[in-house]
């Protein structure tokens, strides 16, 4: 089965003082394997509270998640986390790499939690910064590095124990032009490896890249299609 992500009428209420807050409204979605998709929209649209749905960091009021064949909606927090670790890897505007942490440590540290050996995990890390092209820096901390830098050193992470996605959140919000574009070329090179990819963006530029866009608004999903450039 190629699809990797269903979601059904997926709803999600917050209740602010007296006031209910949908910020889903029956969102209903499929993504398949080595898909590249965008999330668009604008600030209140449910973009974030999408992304968290989908990289199991939230779970529904009502509706149904399926991801990797696998129901998510109902899980407990400690079984989500296990499903988390395992299935996604996590791309943050923020980097959130630790500082005391060489770049090979930050990369290690799903495979931590995932129970890998010491010596399968320096593997498998500098393996995975060999793919960002930057096992040249494996010792140095993030304070000696660019943002770019930074950046690939979280990409590395998130792929390294080879996740079913890849789930970025405005990858590119706290870099500048120049190294922007040398990001999402890495991801285009990472997706043409055969990973999916779901890239959270407001930016048009960044959106561009993806091979489906889909835009969100008020919680319900506005357009979805097709990016005519590829």
């Amino acid at each position: 089965m190629n699809c990797i992500i269903k979601i059904e009428d997926i709803k999600k209420i917050y209740q602010v003082g007296n006031q209910e807050v949908r910020a889903l409204d029956g969102v209903s979605l499929m993504i398949n394997r080595n898909e590249y998709v965008a999330i668009m929209g604008p600030s209140g649209s449910g973009k974030s509270t999408l992304m968290n749905m989908l990289g199991c960091l939230d779970t529904p009021t009502s509706g149904k998640y399926i991801l990797n064949n696998t129901d998510v909606s109902e899980m407990e927090d400690n079984r989500l986390a296990e499903v988390r670790n395992k299935e996604i890897g996590f791309v943050f505007q923020t980097f959130n790499l630790l500082p005391r942490y060489t770049s090979l440590e930050n990369v290690c540290l799903p495979l931590i939690y995932a129970g890998y050996a010491k010596n399968e995990r320096t593997e498998m890390g500098i393996n995975a910064l060999i793919s960002v092209d930057l096992e040249n820096r494996k010792d140095h901390k993030p304070n000696e590095l660019s943002g770019g830098q930074r950046q690939r050193v979280s990409i590395a992470r998130a792929l390294v124990n080879n996740p079913s996605i890849i789930l970025a959140d405005e990858p590119t919000g706290n870099l500048d032009t120049k190294t922007s574009i040398d990001i999402m070329n890495l991801f285009e090179a990472i997706y043409r490896k055969g990973n999916t990819i779901i890239v959270v963006t407001h930016e048009e530029d960044i959106a561009k890249y993806a091979r489906r866009i889909i835009r969100l608004r008020d919680g319900k999903i506005e357009k979805d299609e097709i990016n005519e450039r590829f």
